[in-house]
């Protein structure tokens, strides 16, 4: 049987064979095919990956055989030998997923030196000291990734010798000095790892291999892949490429570019570069670099033909580009191109400047966006009037603003923001390492590392403000706090950040909502234009209706009554009506609440003049609207201990008797929804009567009204038709007293698998259906929400019996079926029956794709996730059009 081809020369890819080769080893195919200056190598495929794991990290038969067969075209190519002692060939050796994992799996430089080829690499360049650099990075970047020696062992070595000599940088270092580290070095490995560092490059290049698969499997990249859904099954590739070296004096520099701004979209080259450094030393932060227009001064030349490179990438790929380049003797060499990483107001502008530029179409820009991201613009910013105290200033790297309490570690920060506490977490500079706190966090504040530090990449890719590179900041770990000048600031006191001026503020800072930029109001009319279904909004009050409406919601999909009694001045009265002897206590309680329910919904359907409101009747269980049991034999006991008024405390223990009958074993399941408005129906004819006056009103006043009358929780069809009666009789009497013609509609929730199952039946008493997803996602699954998430829903995520929480994404395999009987059920009775989604469901991007497939008209979700609706609707009408 012929061996799988595992092994890859660049030549002998393209951009297209991703999911084979990975994201960077297509990509450097790619710019090889083009004729850029990328240094010679090869690519080891993720199915080498994948099978790597499946055989129980062996690699795979044929794979070394192929390895040193492709090597030795590459050092042909480089003029040079891999292992050889007068002319060694030097590799890097990195990793590639498909999808981009910034900084979340393991690189190695220098790789091939040993005491031997050292010597070999000082003959060929006549630099010893930069040969010995050159194998003082490779000690400490292959011991750490491959032989689990810790990167502060060696980073404490160098401090210390730099400090000895008196110099600052690390290029600074002398010969001798950097002959001691060196020494030293080797001894640190021999005492934490047991072993000597190996002197064989064969072995070298093989154990670094394998250490790039495992770090596939190391927890930072579990939890990026978590983060952003990529799957486990996809692998990593390898890229084994020939060796530049950027630090060769001050004609040599490495550096990342982007062809547009990151944070903002604009239309202008941006990144940093180091001038006599190593590829790791700009994205590790060690120090802070320079901005690219620098160059321009440095070295004239290169930065020329830079420029042409970067149009020429981003003209190539049709999209903002991400370069890795090495420049070695002022010669210009790519190592690495990629969609570059951005915040999702650049994300849009670009796509909408590219829609104008003629280099993409609407729909590809629409695509482009992720619509879970917009979430991130949809968050507040500091309010321009207020007065700041601002004591430190940084790289604005990621924008937004943030306040929280400084915390100094991640995995603190993990456990506080679990508590629900606002944390800003603070470094001298981020690893990898970090990224469960980064997530926790409200914001990122770094004293090192420049705009493409591994800090402001993952934050700018999470929405989450970051600045980097202030140096004002003298981090004392020791004692968990940061010297600012004179200032001392605590662990657990408050700072907050400004990501998109760099300032760093004293104390909490007010925030103010956001505003849609020109660009992203653009991209939602596209979307507008495009998508199939609409979107609405649930709104309970005027004011979140008319913040639905701004951010362009086409109507109330669900309007929840229930909210209203909960206000502090009406609860007493609902109180009062709960307990209520009889239907005429019980009524005179509801005269008291008409007024202010109609006052109500008087002002939410005015705000959604033009469109449609669907007004669900109330839903939950009596005893919501009481006081909690244990609190009231407390407050009894109280009473009783302190001699009350005997009065007083009969009517506390009245309370108390009526709050026990109410009470139920399973609420959820119990007397609620239609069951209410079965056994106390004045309780809904209230309501509609509320509903009804207020659409009278509103017409007399010149409004144009559409109110959608939603009976919840409802089983059968009789009793849809039983308050549906009902309902109509209300509308009837108002007409009269008010000699006001209005339109309206009844319809119900469908929430219960018996519902969808049955549906056909209801819908003859129904104008439209709403799905409550997620009631039906509880009764489907026999899951209770709050119990599954709180007490085993991440191990049934972690142990993949889940793919996702259904209460987030729905359930297609489960819910989802249910969902089809029901709109096949409703729309075979009445084929123009309305149907929409009102769950939280309504405003995510998977759930809504589903919604579109399954015919659906509307979806409806909370104000702030309308845009994210609008936007994924489209997707979804372009990648599954309707006809």
């Amino acid at each position: 049987m012929l061996n799988k081809k595992y092994v890859y020369l660049f030549p002998e890819g393209r951009k297209e064979m991703k999911s084979l080769l990975g994201g960077k080893g297509a990509n450097l195919a790619e710019m090889t095919f083009i004729g850029l200056p990328v240094p010679p190598g090869l690519t080891i495929t993720t199915e080498a990956c994948i099978d790597y794991f499946n055989n129980k990290k062996e690699l795979p038969q044929g794979l070394e055989e192929q390895l040193w067969d492709k090597l030795r075209i590459v050092e042909e190519k480089s003029g040079k030998k891999f292992g050889d002692i007068n002319n060694p060939l030097l590799v890097s050796v990195r990793s590639g997923a498909v999808i981009s994992m910034p900084g979340m799996m393991d690189t190695i430089l220098n790789l091939g030196l040993n005491d031997e080829t050292v010597l070999g690499l000082v003959a060929n360049t006549q630099d010893e000291r930069f040969a010995l650099d050159c194998y003082r990075r490779f000690i400490q970047m292959f011991s750490d990734v491959v032989m689990g020696v810790e990167h502060y062992e060696f980073e404490t070595i160098l401090e210390k010798h730099k400090e000895k000599t008196g110099v600052t940088h690390d290029h600074q270092l002398s010969i001798q000095a950097l002959k001691d580290i060196i020494r030293e070095y080797k001894v640190i490995v021999k005492r934490v790892s047991g072993q000597d560092f190996p002197q064989d490059p064969s072995q070298q290049l093989i154990l670094a291999v394998k250490a790039v698969f495992d770090s596939w499997d190391n927890p930072r990249a579990h939890v990026y892949r978590q983060i952003n859904k990529i799957s486990y099954d996809l692998g990593t590739a390898v890229n084994v490429q020939a060796m530049v070296f950027g630090n060769m004096g001050n004609t040599s520099g490495t550096g990342v570019a982007f062809t547009r701004n990151p944070s903002t979209g604009k239309k202008e080259l941006y990144g940093e570069y180091l001038i006599n450094a190593q590829g790791e030393d700009v994205v590790a932060g060690i120090r802070t670099p320079q901005p690219i227009k620098q160059l321009k001064n440095d070295l004239p030349g290169v930065y020329e033909e830079f420029v042409k490179v970067a149009n020429l990438l981003e003209a190539h790929y049709k999209d903002m580009q991400d370069i890795e380049f090495t420049i070695e003797k002022e010669k210009l060499y790519l190592l690495q191109t990629r969609t570059g990483k951005r915040t999702t107001s650049a994300a849009i502008k670009i796509a909408v400047d590219m829609v104008d530029e003629g280099v993409i179409s609407k729909e590809e820009a629409i695509l482009r966006i992720e619509p879970g991201q917009l979430d991130q613009l949809l968050h507040p910013s500091i309010d321009p009037n207020a007065q700041l105290n601002v004591i430190a200033k940084g790289l604005p790297a990621s924008p937004g603003a943030a306040s929280g309490l400084v915390i100094f570690d991640a995995d603190e920060a993990e456990v506080l923001g679990k508590e629900g506490k606002d944390v800003l977490l603070v470094r001298t500079e981020t690893t990898p390492d970090d990224i469960h706190g980064i997530v926790a966090a409200k914001g990122v504040l770094t004293s090192r590392g420049g705009m493409t530090s591994h800090a402001a990449v993952v934050a700018r890719g999470m929405g989450k403000p970051c600045i980097c590179g202030c140096e004002e900041l003298k981090i004392d770990y020791a004692n968990q706090q940061v010297l600012i000048g004179n200032l001392v600031v605590k662990k657990g006191e408050i700072l907050s950040i400004d990501g998109s001026t760099g300032q760093v503020i004293l104390g909490k800072v007010p925030l103010v909502d956001p505003e849609l930029s020109p660009s992203f109001q653009r991209l939602l009319v596209w979307a507008d234009e495009i998508k199939a279904l609409d979107v609405r909004a649930n709104a309970d009050n005027p004011e979140d209706s008319q913040k639905a409406r701004e951010f362009g919601a086409k109507g109330i999909g669900l309007c929840r009554t229930e909210h209203m009694f909960m206000a502090q001045d009406r609860l007493p009265i609902v109180q009062e009506m709960i307990l209520a002897e009889n239907t005429e206590e019980r009524e005179e309680a509801l005269k008291k609440l008409l007024p202010v329910q109609q006052d109500d919904f008087y002002g939410i359907l005015k705000a959604m003049e033009g469109y449609p409101v669907t007004i669900r009747l109330l839903d939950p269980p009596l005893h919501e609207f009481l006081p909690n049991i244990e609190e009231l034999v407390v407050e009894i006991m109280e009473l009783k201990h302190q001699g009350e008024e005997v009065e007083k405390i009969k009517e506390k223990e009245n309370l108390l008797r009526k709050v026990r009958v109410l009470t139920e074993f399973n609420p959820m399941l119990g007397h609620r929804g239609c069951r209410l408005g079965i056994t106390f129906p004045e309780i809904y004819r209230m309501q509609a009567r509320a509903i009804f006056q207020a659409t009278a009103q509103l017409i007399r006043d010149g409004y144009n009204v559409f109110p959608e009358v939603e009976i919840p929780l409802v089983i059968e069809a009789n009793e849809l038709n039983i308050l549906r009666q009902e309902v109509e009789e209300v509308a009837r009497s108002v007409q009269e007293e008010m000699g006001i013609e209005f339109e309206y509609t009844v319809g119900t929730m469908i929430e219960l698998p018996r519902a969808c199952v049955t549906a056909g039946e209801i819908a003859k008493h129904a104008d439209f259906f709403s799905f409550g997803t997620n009631d039906l996602t509880q009764t489907t699954l026999g899951f209770s929400r709050d119990d599954a998430e709180g007490k085993f829903m991440q191990e049934y995520l972690d142990k993949k019996i889940l793919q996702d929480n259904p209460f987030v994404v729905l359930d297609r395999d489960g819910v989802g079926k249910l969902i089809e009987v029901a709109v096949n059920g409703g729309r075979s009775v009445k084929s123009d029956l309305l149907i929409g989604i009102c769950g939280e469901h309504g405003g995510e991007p998977s759930s809504i794709e589903f919604c579109h497939l399954r015919g659906l008209d509307f979806v409806s979700c909370s104000p702030y996730r309308v845009p994210i609706a609008r936007l994924a609707a489209a997707q979804a009408q372009i990648k599954y059009p309707r006809k």
